[in-house]
This record gives structure tokens, sequence and C-alpha cells, in this order.
């Protein structure tokens, strides 16, 4: 009986992932293909917009600015074991460019932006103010999912571009100001060494993290149920799931891009 319990609940867990997964393909599709279509509401984009990048530009800027100085500094401790100092301009910008400035940055904005799309919508489930739209013959997936994902996959590559800008220049800083780089040299060494593929990546990567944080906040806020506590829920679940997702995409895209 034990064994029989025990394969009962592995099977339930086992046929409520794949439920979970089917809903949100579904959720996916939808979604998507009523990005692709009119009517279009761009008041309400260029709004999420606005929200998306623009009043996320402060917690992507300092995070990227102390992550160039604090990756300057390592590899700089690092480097120093070989006699090698001289690569951490090099080091400091493809790092940044391809995987810590997408990465962080759709961290932060999965913190902030996608625990307020599941909040924001969360609450208009439970207090069935999206019925109130379906009534007013207004499709929710128009109105409140379209908008929230063209704008954040439109606006996390902004946001990466300027992350990325921001945290080479943290680097150079503590490169010239701290560890006694030439300031001339180091640029020279940060260009020199700079592909056009580098950046390329890091903004497919932005694009791909920009659509999954406003996914997994539109989803989870769309499903939510159970009053407060049910939008508490949501919000938590969008943001781990985001995060989750994110990592592995970077994963994806990197192999994608670099595997030989």
């Amino acid at each position: 009986m034990i064994a029989i319990d025990f394969l009962a609940a592995i099977g339930r867990l086992f046929l409520g992932f794949l439920r979970a997964i089917g809903t949100l393909s579904l959720f996916t599709a939808k979604a998507v293909s009523h990005c692709a279509r009119p009517p279009f509401y761009f008041r309400s984009i260029g709004q999420q917009m606005l929200v998306i990048g623009y009043f996320s530009l402060p917690v992507v800027g300092l995070t990227a600015v102390f992550t160039g100085m604090v990756l300057a500094l390592q590899i700089y401790e690092g480097s120093s074991r070989f006699n090698a100092e001289s690569a951490v301009a090099t080091i400091v910008v493809i790092g940044i460019t391809r995987e810590l400035g997408p990465v962080l940055a759709g961290l932060m904005v999965a913190g902030r932006v996608g625990a307020a799309m599941a909040a924001e919508i969360g609450t208009m489930r439970v207090t069935e103010q999206i019925d109130a739209l379906t009534t007013l013959a207004t499709d929710p997936f128009k109105y409140l999912v379209a908008p929230r994902l063209i704008a954040s996959t439109l606006m996390l590559p902004v946001l990466v571009l300027i992350a990325d800008i921001i945290g080479v220049f943290g680097g150079y800083i503590i490169g010239t100001g701290k560890l006694g780089f030439n300031p001339a040299t180091y640029l020279r060494n940060t260009a020199d060494f700079l592909e056009a593929i580098d950046v390329i990546t890091g903004l497919v990567k932005a694009a791909a993290f920009g659509f999954i944080v406003a996914l997994m906040g539109c989803y989870h806020g769309y499903s939510s149920k159970g009053g407060a506590q049910g939008v508490g829920a949501a919000t938590t679940n969008a943001v781990v799931s985001a995060s989750i997702l994110i990592l592995a995409a970077d994963y994806l895209i990197t192999e994608l891009f670099f595997s030989k």
C-alpha cells in the first residue's frame, strides 16, 4: 500500500505538471496571436513601455554599474595570479554584454515589473473586472496581455543596451581609478575585443527575457483566484517562474549562438 500511495503521488504530480504546461502553452499561443493581429491599443502599449522601460532604469542602472565594478575587481584579483592583468577590460566587456547585462536586467525587471503585472491583473481577476471587460465586448487578452507582451519584448533590449554601457563604464572607473590602468589603453582594449556578436547575443537574450517576464506576470495574474491570498500567491509565482525561465533561456540561447 505504501508503494502504491507513493506511485500515486508521483503520478498526480506528473499529471499536474503536464496540465500546467498545457495551460501555459495554450495561454502563450493565444497571447501571441493577439499580439500579431489588430486592433492594437497603442496608448496602452506606450504606457507599458514607459512603466517597463523608463521607470526600471534606476534599478537596472545601479545593478549594472556595481556589477561592472565588482567584475573588474574580481577579474583583476584572479588574473594577477597568472600575470594577465591586461585581460581585465576584455573580460569585463564580454561578460557584461554577453551574460551579466541581460541576465541581471531580466531578473531585476522580473522582480519589479513581473510582480506588478501579476498583482494588477490578479486583482482585476478576483474583483471580476476582467469579466466586466468581456461583458463590454473588450477582449481581455487584447487589452491587458498583448500590450504588456509587446512593450516588455521591445523595452528589455533597450534597457540591456543601456545597462551594457553603464556596466562597462563601472569597470572603466575601477580599472582606471583604483587598479591603475591607463584610460586610453583600457578603452582601446575594450573596443578592440568587443565584437558585434557579443552585443547581438545580449539583445536577443533581452528580448526573450522581456517576453518571459510579461508572459509569466500576465499568466499567473490572469489565472489567480481566491481573493487577496490568491493574488499574493500569483505575484510570488510570477517572479519565481520568470526567474527560473530566464536562467533556462539564457543557457539555451548561449548554446544556440556559441556551441560548436
